[in-house]
């Protein structure tokens, strides 16, 4: 029971950071903007909030400084977000090009800022933020143990976005026309919906969440940063996908590949596997394996926003 408990409570501390960046690309190309500088969003906004605390938690302490490095994050993502959204909606760029160019400016930039203040590339941090038990909480059978037990202030945080998310985009105004843009930007020119400004609206707050699911996965996960999120940018992606831009599907793509994540973490805990005699790089390719077979199986089912990607120009119309 103690470790099954241990491998649930490992899935959402990896399922977390996933679900807020997929839900963040979400909107991003809900609105038609492909945005695949996810990986470097979040490197940066890691890196900014990792830094905010290395330098203040002797003097500001637990969730009170949290939740500045994630304001902080927050902001930084929407900064290099809006940076790859003007080149997309005003210069017409590629919106490919654009993501990867952050990608590839974001570990450099990182690493290179690090190593001029520490003389290294890790950024260490003393970590405060863990809640040990929630109050009365603690005591619901089970799920006490899971959620409101040795958890972090991010879990509730990316539950309460997935929900704030679901509402916005299906039962608002704003989530209505959201939706018009990336199916049929033109329709939507034509009734008087400004495009190019709902699409910058919605970069933002892909940026917003990229920004904050990157300091999200680094916090319950380790005590440094040194310039890269695993892969989680682009894993986020495969989650946006498998789960068909809807935020329940969403969540389930998130908490099986965070659980593969865990097993992939977590198996020299468990008995039976560590019985078997099987490589350890077999169980920390596992979860993109298992992406990569996903993907496959449902490529033919997945409908993507049909103007997602397309350069529009609203004096066309």
């Amino acid at each position: 029971m103690h470790i099954f408990v241990f491998l649930l409570r490992q899935t959402i501390f990896f399922s977390m950071p996933l679900l807020i960046s997929a839900i963040g690309a979400m909107f991003s190309e809900l609105s038609g903007i492909v945005n695949i500088a996810l990986e470097g969003i979040m490197i940066l906004g890691a890196f900014s909030g990792i830094l905010f605390i290395n330098q203040l938690q002797d003097k500001i302490h637990g969730q009170t400084l949290l939740l500045i490095a994630i304001l902080i994050s927050a902001l930084v993502g929407i900064f290099f977000s809006l940076i790859h959204g003007y080149a997309s909606i005003k210069f017409k760029a590629n919106q490919i090009i654009s993501g990867t160019a952050i990608n590839l400016f974001a570990p450099a930039f990182s690493v290179y800022i690090s190593r001029m203040i520490f003389s290294i590339k890790q950024i260490s941090f003393k970590n405060q933020f863990i809640i040990k038990k929630i109050f009365l909480l603690n005591k619901i059978p089970f799920l006490g143990e899971i959620f409101f037990t040795q958890t972090y202030i991010t879990v509730f945080i990316s539950f309460f976005i997935l929900f704030l998310s679901w509402l916005v985009v299906y039962k608002t105004r704003f989530g209505l026309r959201l939706r018009a843009c990336g199916e049929n930007p033109n329709a939507a020119d034509i009734v008087g919906i400004e495009v190019s400004k709902m699409q910058y609206i919605a970069t933002a707050i892909s940026g917003a969440l990229a920004g904050v699911s990157g300091l999200t996965f680094i916090i319950p996960t380790s005590t440094q940063f040194d310039g890269n999120v695993a892969g989680y940018g682009f894993l986020a992606l495969a989650v946006l996908i498998f789960g068909q831009w809807r935020p329940d599907k969403i969540l389930f793509a998130s908490f099986l590949f965070g659980f593969l994540k865990a097993i992939s973490t977590s198996y020299s805990e468990i008995m039976f596997l560590k019985k078997i005699s099987i490589s350890s790089y077999f169980y920390k390719s596992l979860p993109y394996i298992i992406i990569l077979i996903v993907l496959i199986w449902t490529s033919k089912n997945t409908k993507p926003p049909n103007a997602l990607g397309k350069i529009y120009d609203s004096n066309e119309n």
